[in-house]
């Protein structure tokens, strides 16, 4: 759930900020952590910005389940959210384990 938020509050900001034409959103497994990363080809950040609230609730959502997210302003232009959040179970064990859940509440 948290990776969603963070990638919903991170495409929100592009919406709002970044006059971007483009956005990629990806969410991969790699070294027992769940990395979701979105990045826009829009203005980047400005260098005296400061982070706002959306910016401030995805470092805290990612630093509550003990994980990371920095938000940078990628060469070229753009900016990048990167957020690395710790996978507690492996991905096939995630997914019986929500799809237990699911079944169990049409029950």
């Amino acid at each position: 759930m948290a990776a969603y938020r963070i990638a919903q509050e991170a495409v929100t900001n592009v919406r709002r900020h970044a006059r971007a034409s483009s956005v990629r959103i990806a969410l991969v497994r790699e070294a027992g952590q769940f990395v979701v990363s979105v990045e826009d080809d829009g203005v980047g950040l400005r260098q005296d910005c400061r982070a706002g609230v959306g910016t401030s609730s995805m470092r805290e959502r990612a630093a509550e389940l003990g994980g990371s997210c920095f938000v940078t302003s990628r060469p070229g232009g753009g900016t990048l959210v990167e957020a690395r959040l710790p996978a507690a179970a492996p991905l096939a064990e995630a997914g019986r384990a929500v799809r237990g859940a699911a079944g169990s509440a049409r029950e």
